[in-house]
C-alpha cells in the first residue's frame, strides 16, 4: 500500500503515520526526518541542502525530489510506503508520480486530514521535540516518562519556535497557499479521502480503518 498524509501543521500526519506504519508494517518517510539525517550524515545530498538552508533559502522542489526518489527507491519501500510531509506542492506531485510511474507502481490513496484551527494551534502549543535524535511528543498526548527528556537518547526536549502559537497562523496561511492545491490535484485523480483530523487518535484511527478497507475492496 502506497500512502500519501495530507494536512496542516499540527493536523496529527505524523502521529498517525507512526501508527500506520506499525499496523500496516510499512515505512514511515518523513520529509523533514529524511533531510535532517542526510545532513547530519554529510551526504552528498545533505551537504546541499544544508548549503541552501545556511542561506536562508528554502531547499528547493529539485532538491526535495531527488532526497526522496533516493528514499523510495530503497528495498524497504518497495512494498510500500506511507510519506508524511512530501510531496508539499503539485510540482513534488508530478515529480512523485513520474518516479512512480518509471517504477509501474501507483498510489492507492492521498488522505487529507481536515482540522480546525483551534485544535492546530493547541496541538502545536504542546509539542515538543528532540534536538539530538529528532523524536517527538506532545505534553498531553504523547508524554515522555520523563517530563522534559526525551525517552530515547536521554537530551532536553525542546519546542520549536514555529510551533509556539504566534507563529502557526502564519504557517497556516503558507499551507493554504502552497499546499492546499494538493487536494485538488489528488481529488482529480481520484485518490483524496478526507478524514476529521480534529478527532482523537483512536477515532480517527478506526475512521483511517474503514477508509482503507474502501479503497482495498474498490467499494468508494
Amino acid at each position: 500500500m502506497r500512502l500519501i498524509l495530507l494536512g496542516p501543521p499540527g493536523a496529527g500526519k505524523g502521529t498517525h503515520a507512526r501508527v500506520l506504519g506499525e499496523t500496516k508494517k510499512l515505512p514511515h518517510l518523513a520529509t523533514g526526518d529524511i533531510l535532517r539525517r542526510h545532513i547530519r550524515e554529510a551526504t552528498g545530498l545533505g551537504k546541499r541542502a544544508k548549503a541552501i538552508l545556511e542561506r536562508g533559502e528554502l531547499v528547493p522542489d529539485a532538491l526535495v525530489n531527488e532526497l526522496m526518489a533516493d528514499q523510495l527507491a530503497r528495498p524497504e519501500a518497495r512494498p510500500g510506503f506511507i510519506l508524511d510531509g512530501y510531496p508539499r506542492t503539485v510540482g513534488q506531485a508530478e515529480a512523485l508520480d513520474q518516479f512512480l510511474k518509471s517504477r509501474n507502481e501507483k498510489l492507492d490513496a492521498a488522505l487529507y486530514f481536515k482540522t480546525s484551527t483551534g485544535v492546530i494551534i493547541d496541538r502545536l502549543a504542546g509539542r515538543r521535540s528532540c534536538p539530538q535524535c529528532g523524536a517527538n511528543y506532545h505534553i498531553r498526548n504523547i508524554p515522555p516518562r520523563t517530563k522534559g527528556i526525551c525517552d530515547q537518547c536521554g537530551s532536553n526536549l525542546i519546542q520549536r519556535p514555529d510551533d509556539e502559537p504566534k507563529t502557526v497562523r502564519r504557517r497556516l496561511e503558507v499551507y493554504e497557499k502552497e499546499t492546499a492545491p494538493l487536494l485538488d490535484y489528488y481529488r482529480r485523480q481520484g485518490l483524496l479521502e478526507e478524514v476529521p483530523g480534529d478527532y482523537d487518535v483512536p477515532e480517527l484511527q478506526a475512521e483511517l480503518a474503514r477508509v482503507l478497507e474502501r479503497h482495498k475492496t474498490g467499494k468508494r
